[in-house]
């Protein structure tokens, strides 16, 4: 057993996705979480940059002496693992290859959409793991850079016009490809998973990245006997880089819990 604390990061509010469903499998378990709002989105940035903020992230999650990390934004994983896998003596988990595992399971016409940010979609992260698996499975891709600051912004629901608009012109050309099995390449698409069905159809299968990860850090942590027996109920730190406020109201809604007075402001610079 081990009582110590989960590390997750992501660019913002995306990665309690994760979260969530972390603390659905392992409700005992302390989590450490950072969103570096203050430099939201990583998808636009270039490689140098991103692995910057990375590196600051990890150290920032280091420093609370966490057991394991879990990298919850899709673009540091597609192209920053190896420098964080290079400088850390802990389990670290991406967010590909899970839900790539899980795509490839559950596609019936073989024909699997992947979307993300820009920087994840033209590093050709996914479409390598999935060919990993089989090289007959045909791989389609859409870079959807505004769906994270909608996110960021509260433009949620399957109702809210201007997300709609927008996910109909980044899904336009996956809808025509056929595919029946689409994987949320971003931590934050899963709060439009409503908005995204309702433009895909209800018989597409959406991957939820943070998710399937989520299952296989719950897995890797009891086989190797890393969960916590301290309390019943874990307890979560959450660390920002810009406004607590916003942040704080916006995350409160999505975990359905208040976590007013439970949201710090951080530097990592």
């Amino acid at each position: 057993m081990d009582n110590r604390a989960i590390g997750i990061f992501d660019s913002g509010l995306g990665g309690l996705t994760m979260v969530k469903k972390l603390l659905q499998l392992l409700p005992n378990e302390d989590v450490v979480y950072l969103g570096d709002t203050g430099r939201v989105p990583y998808g636009s940035r270039s490689v140098d940059t991103i692995i910057k903020y990375a590196g600051q992230d990890a150290e920032f999650l280091a420093m609370h002496n966490i057991k394991t990390m879990v990298v919850a934004c899709n673009t540091v994983c597609s192209v920053a693992m190896d420098n964080l896998t290079e400088a850390y003596d802990m389990p670290i988990y991406e967010v590909i290859t899970a839900p790539a595992t899980a795509a490839a399971k559950n596609t019936k016409n073989g024909k699997i959409g992947v979307i993300g940010t820009a920087a994840t979609i033209r590093s050709g992260a996914y479409k390598s793991a999935i060919s990993n698996i089989s090289a007959e499975f045909e791989v389609y891709m859409a870079a959807c850079p505004l769906f994270v600051p909608l996110v960021e912004e509260g433009f949620l629901g399957a109702d809210n016009e201007i997300a709609t608009k927008v996910a109909e012109q980044y899904l336009k050309s996956l809808k025509e490809s056929a595919v029946d099995t689409l994987i949320l390449g971003c931590t934050h698409y899963p709060l439009l998973s409503d908005i995204i069905s309702k433009v895909m159809g209800e018989a597409v299968n959406l991957i939820d990245s943070g998710a399937e990860t989520a299952k296989l850090v719950a897995s890797d942590l009891q086989q190797k006997k890393l969960l916590s027996d301290a309390k019943p109920e874990g307890e979560i730190k959450y660390f920002v880089t810009d406004s607590i406020d916003g942040f704080s109201a916006r995350a409160s809604r999505f975990m359905r819990s208040d976590i007013e007075g439970k949201v710090q402001q951080v530097t990592l610079d």
